[in-house]
């Protein structure tokens, strides 16, 4: 646990009990403030009394008396599409509102640091699509390494959850725009930005919010070194903001298909091959094809911020690369669930809007597709060019019939449940094809949420496969 510091004997209410709410509170009674405790769900609240924390009625006409902060959970909204009523309170007070970030940021730092040879760092990746990937990835090839690592954020263990890092070590950080929208703490050694299209928008009143969310991670933080995908537009944008010139090498562009060139420090993958170039030569390369834990372009794109990001800590390129070929990929992202007579199965339950979805689906050359569930606004008119992959759709959800007329003159079938789905693709298929869930919609039409819709892939894929 990272204790809260700077809150001694304060009065912090804590909102929402989720993971992160909970491991707040925690930390910020081991840090001496004192931790009082609200969620709207009687549930929630009743499994916080249970583990002996103070329960706090918002609603009652004292309860604000004496409250130096507010700790929201990264769901909660605290303005788009509008603010919650508790948030939108404490506000009205003037009562500071931060999250379990902010309050990691600022206690990081621990006295014990003055006996270590090399302080902690820690590396923060943030982004749209591939960040899960990107942070695990990281973890992953600093702990080959040999150098003590956690993950952390949105993936593994909630911040304020984890040990203290010691001598040399790492905390790696995967950050989405709820988290870097909010702290009022944002001081990474390496940032990490990977790409940015269209997702949360209603959370963020459209793009130009998103981007600012996520931009907070390198204005607010000023970070040692800015690992910047400029593949897009605000990627480009953000390296030039932080730049002092071409040959700023504070700044690592990173691209997926695209040779970068200049007197800077770039990494980028085109057709398989990673290279790394500085000062205009080149200083490392990998072959990322057969590593059989990163298919595809967008998984190269991956890599290459990855790779960018242990450069920037020192790793050597044949130690990465090493790291690389032991990585075996994440759950729900391009995960191989099997093979059975020259056809893969492959569950990237992950891609929850269109443009991850079209980056797994041409990541394979023949696909029985998997697709449906709650989709996003836009529907899915932006994947008919990338589409070209997919010998045929089997769509699924409560909405199955109106996203198949989304589909056109592809093949389809509407099969509504998981079960078809999996079993009429699995046999249909023909050797070298793949059985992929890329649902392009979010999960909450059928399941809980993703994990448990690329469970259900798996459960039935393993059926088959047996």
């Amino acid at each position: 646990m990272i204790p809260v510091l700077g809150m001694e004997g304060a009065r912090v209410v804590v909102l929402g009990l989720g993971r992160t709410g909970l491991a707040a509170a925690r930390a910020l009674e081991a840090g001496g403030a004192t931790a009082l405790c609200w969620d709207d769900s009687p549930e929630a609240r009743a499994g916080a009394k249970a583990e002996g924390l103070t329960l706090h009625d918002l609603s009652r006409r004292e309860a604000w008396e004496g409250v130096t902060a507010l700790i929201v959970s990264p769901g909660i909204p605290h303005l788009y599409p509008e603010p919650n009523r508790w948030v939108a309170e404490a506000l009205s007070r003037g009562v500071p509102v931060d999250n379990d970030i902010g309050l990691f940021f600022r206690s990081l730092g621990q006295s014990a640091w003055d006996r270590f040879d090399v302080a902690p760092r820690v590396i923060a990746v943030t982004g749209s699509n591939g960040k899960s990937t990107t942070s695990a990835l990281i973890q992953h090839c600093l702990e080959e390494a040999g150098r003590e690592s956690q993950l952390a954020g949105n993936i593994g263990r909630g911040v304020l959850d984890i040990d203290p890092p010691g001598d040399g070590g790492f905390v790696v950080l995967e950050l989405s725009s709820y988290h870097t929208e909010l702290a009022r703490s944002l001081t990474p050694d390496v940032a990490v930005f990977t790409n940015l299209t269209p997702d949360h928008l209603d959370r963020h009143a459209g793009m130009g919010g998103y981007f600012a969310a996520k931009r907070r991670l390198f204005s607010e933080g000023g970070p040692d070194r800015a690992v910047i995908g400029v593949d897009e537009a605000e990627g480009r944008f953000l390296a030039g903001q932080l730049t002092e010139g071409a040959a700023d090498d504070r700044v690592i562009r990173v691209s997926s298909g695209s040779k970068l060139e200049g007197p800077g420090w770039n990494v980028f993958a085109r057709k398989g091959f990673l290279s790394e170039t500085r000062k205009g030569r080149q200083a490392g390369s990998i072959d990322l094809r057969e590593i059989a834990g990163l298919p595809g372009a967008h998984n190269h794109q991956n890599a290459a911020a990855a790779y960018a990001a242990l450069r920037a800590v020192g790793l050597a390129p044949r130690v990465i690369e090493a790291g690389f070929q032991t990585f075996e990929g994440l759950p729900h992202r391009s995960q191989l669930v099997g093979a059975r007579d020259g056809v893969r199965f492959v569950n990237d339950s992950k891609a929850t809007n269109v443009d991850s979805a079209a980056k797994a689906l041409a990541a394979f050359p023949k696909v029985r597709w998997i697709v449906g569930g709650q989709v996003k606004d836009g529907g899915l008119g932006a994947l008919h060019g990338a589409l070209g992959s997919v010998v045929k759709a089997y769509v699924i959800g409560r909405r199955a019939r109106e996203i198949a007329l989304e589909l056109g003159d592809l093949d389809h079938a509407v099969c509504e449940t998981m079960e078809k789905a999996v079993r009429a693709a699995a046999a249909e298929a023909q050797p070298g094809e793949t059985v992929l869930l890329a649902p392009a919609a979010a999960s909450f039409d059928q399941y809980d949420d993703f994990e448990a819709r690329g469970d259900d892939f798996v459960r039935v894929a393993r059926e088959i496969l047996a």
